[in-house]
């Protein structure tokens, strides 16, 4: 077996030195290569290629340019397995064909990372610690005839094999050794100039993690538990819940039955760090011969590399907290078209009121104003908007049309808001509301209110004068005159008239509801794993759609009907069609629940808050994600955009509100205030203000014509993916307003802006 391995790692390395022999890897080539590993294997982007001439990457020396760092990593590593277990033949024959001139060191106490970070000598080196190795090994290329020659691995026993073997192997350090690697590294950052420990500080939570998963894995209960008992306190507070989870995890099993760690462990953990703070910790690993760390940053870590000023804490602790670290900048790149779709030319007939108001004093001024730009809105087109046909929308009917009239009149009409002039708000509260209302909706033009309840149960109000009532049957209708002017009035049955259905069809707590903009459907979604589309018309359930297989936690309408999303535990958005009973597309990338949705104001768009404490943004056309972003500390629940569709407000369990430009993909604001989870957004109707809605029983609105003029984008912050926020919650919060007991979980501007809010008395 010992001389069958010892084929197939010859065969490995023999291989990677033909290619230095025929000449297809000369110094400046090979030094080339090993840095565009280095930023392919998380160590930095391609930005990391424009180190100094003269300068080496981890895990290679100037000394030995001749063949990639990690193969000859990897034939030291074998060399020193092959020696721990007595097998100096095999270290002699292996040894003598790969041309190495010096003798492999291996003392006592000479583990996998030796020297690492207690300041120890460098001259007692093992397992990891090979790189102190390189500087003092010569290889001897083979002649080119020798190297033709190469012995072909057994059938069935190809290069993957080897590579696995040798990937586990190199997982398996020294247990005891970890707490020296991270306490050198964290010595270390705390020595560096102050502008540089904000950046390399982040480096800690992962390499913390992965360090304490590695030791679970391999079985060293006991030192992972002394590791995290040790190092747990120096991470930041807004990680306290996964740390929480972390110290559950004490067994390999446990680890197996844990998505979350799982896809921690699986995907890259995302870091932004200056070029300046890079060459630092580069410098520091490859001369303290640490490789246990070295492994762990290039396997589970991508270090996003920029050129400019190290950012400060402040910049640093706002994109932090998600599950995966900060989003790549390459991932914000993309051109979104945030713009609006042109608006149909409809011919807005003027009520005897209106006409009225128009010659009054005072009023007219405002609204005319309004009024030509409703009628320029449908003569020009948006630059940053999609073309009109970039996505199939359907067709207006005349009772659309008619809506859209109605729309038109009541915005001439509404409440110009801003900071001396807030609105009225009129509270909806839920009594004895026993069934646990979880999910509230109210119509456009705010005539329905509709509730989901934890006892399965949907129930629709009618919040004007007007009831709600069923369509005749079939026997019924077949008697109505269908020409007649009041056909839609004869076709609805009075003896059905009351204030409020109820819905029954859903299996499991019911988490999302919508209405269509037409208000002739409503969506719900459920534990059930379901999403259903009842009619207004009849209240009954007209389509059960079937895609999710876990809890479906929210759930919403395209501005447009027809198209609406969903999102659950499966950590999957779906995007669906009325007519159609499969998803059209499948939006993947959380790594963890989709906790909440919401259209773009163009429909083009979705945008998906996650518990991973990401935001994500996704192409409807072609399902691609066009912004991740980054900076809330809890699960996010609750999404709006501003009604122009450049901006977005994001709230979550962290009390913040966050606000992004959504054509750069940036933070732009920081609102604090709450002090709990944020579960209801809303825009006023011209996007002047932002309002509020917490589980701390309270309405705040803030400025946000102030929060968005105050932000200066140019050009060095769009291309380094950072922007300073400014410290001014308290100058742009307009008001808070409490109620009684009672947590906000919806909030909706009507069409003349008057703030409606709702929720459940809690007693």
């Amino acid at each position: 077996f010992h001389r069958l391995f010892i084929l197939l790692v010859h065969a490995h390395f023999i291989s990677k030195m033909a290619a230095v022999q025929d000449g297809q890897v000369d110094l400046e080539v090979e030094k080339k290569e090993i840095k565009t590993e280095t930023s392919n294997d998380g160590s930095g982007n391609n930005n990391a290629n424009s180190s100094s001439p003269g300068s080496t990457s981890l895990g290679a020396t100037s000394k030995s340019p001749t063949g990639p760092a990690e193969d000859q990593q990897t034939l030291l590593a074998v060399l020193q397995f092959l020696k721990r277990n007595k097998l100096n033949e095999s270290v002699d024959i292996l040894r003598r064909e790969a041309g190495l001139s010096v003798e492999i060191d291996d003392s006592p106490g000479s583990a996998s990372g030796g020297a690492g970070s207690g300041g120890a000598s460098n001259s007692t080196v093992d397992g990891g610690d090979t790189n102190s190795l390189l500087s003092r090994v010569s290889i001897a290329i083979p002649a080119a005839p020798a190297v033709t020659a190469a012995p072909v691995p057994p059938k069935g026993l190809d290069q993957p094999d080897v590579n696995v073997v040798l990937s586990a192997y190199s997982q398996q350090g020294d247990p005891d050794l970890y707490p020296l690697y991270y306490n050198g590294l964290k010595k270390f950052i705390e020595s560096v100039l102050d502008c540089h420990r904000a950046e390399l500080s982040q480096v800690f939570y992962p390499l913390f993690v992965h360090m304490y998963l590695e030791l679970v894995y391999n079985n060293h209960e006991v030192e992972a538990k002394q590791f995290f008992e040790k190092f747990s306190g120096d991470q930041e507070c807004y990680y306290a819940e996964d740390l929480r989870i972390l110290s559950g995890m004490t067994k390999k099993e446990h680890m197996k039955g844990n998505e979350t760690m799982l896809d921690f462990r699986t995907s890259k953990f995302v870091l932004r760090i200056s070029r300046d703070s890079y060459q630092l910790l580069k410098r520091h690993l490859q001369e303290r011969q640490n490789n246990q760390i070295w492994n762990i940053i290039q396997e589970h870590l991508y270090i996003d590399i920029f050129d400019g000023m190290p950012r400060s804490k402040s910049q640093i602790d706002a994109m932090s907290g998600s599950l995966a670290g900060e989003a790549k900048r390459d991932a914000n790149k993309t051109k979104v078209f945030y713009g609006l779709l042109k608006e149909p030319e409809i011919e807005v007939p003027l009520d005897d009121e209106d006409e009225e108001a128009e010659n009054e004093e005072g009023k007219p001024k405002k609204k005319k104003p309004k009024k030509d730009s409703m009628g320029s809105k449908s003569k020009k087109q948006d630059p940053n908007a999609p073309q009109q046909t970039r996505i199939p929308l359907p067709e207006l009917k005349d009772s659309d049309k008619l809506d859209k009239i109605m729309n038109m009149k009541e915005a001439a009409k509404k409440i110009r808001l801003g900071s001396d002039n807030l609105p009225s708000i009129c509270f909806y509260t839920f009594l004895n509301a026993y069934q646990g209302l979880t999910a509230v909706d109210i119509t456009d033009d705010s005539s329905l209110i509709a509730g989901g309840f934890a006892d399965s149960t949907v129930r629709v109000w009618s919040v004007t004068p007007k009831k709600l009532r069923r369509v005749k049957s079939a026997a019924d209708l077949s008697n109505i005159d269908k020409e007649s002017d009041d056909v839609l009035e004869r076709i609805m049955d009075e003896k059905t008239a009351s204030e409020s259905k109820i819905l029954y069809g859903h299996s499991g707590p019911v988490y999302g509801i919508s209405f269509s903009p037409d208000r002739n459907y409503l969506l719900s979604s459920s534990e059930d794993g379901t999403v259903r589309l009842w009619s207004l018309q009849t209240f009954t359930c007209l389509v059960g759609y079937k895609g999710h297989n876990y809890p479906v936690w929210d759930t919403q309408f395209s501005p447009y009907g027809y198209y609406f999303v969903s999102g659950g535990h499966d950590r999957v958005a779906r995007l669906w069609a009325t007519d159609h009973y499969q998803p059209l597309r499948m939006f993947a990338g959380h790594l963890a629940d989709v906790t909440c949705t919401r259209f773009h104001p163009n429909s083009n768009y979705v945008a998906t808050g996650s518990a991973d404490r990401t935001i994500r943004l996704w192409d409807v056309l072609n399902g691609n994600c066009v912004r991740i972003l980054t900076g809330h500390k809890g699960p996010i629940h609750s999404l709006a955009f501003s009604p122009n569709g450049k901006f977005m407000a994001s709230g979550a369990t962290d009390g913040r509100v966050l606000l992004w430009d959504i054509g750069h993909g940036l933070m732009i604001g920081e609102l604090k205030g709450h002090t709990d989870t944020i579960y209801a957004l809303r825009f006023s109707r011209d996007g002047e203000i932002l309002a509020s809605g917490s589980m701390d029983n309270t309405v705040k609105l803030w400025d946000t014509l102030k929060a968005f003029d105050d932000v200066e984008l140019d050009d060095f912050t769009a291309a380094t993916g950072h922007i300073h926020l400014p410290e001014n919650s308290q100058e742009l919060l307009l008001g808070s307003y409490t109620t009684k007991s009672t947590p906000v979980i919806h909030l909706h501007f009507t069409r003349r802006n008057l703030l409606l809010a709702a929720g459940a008395y809690n007693p």
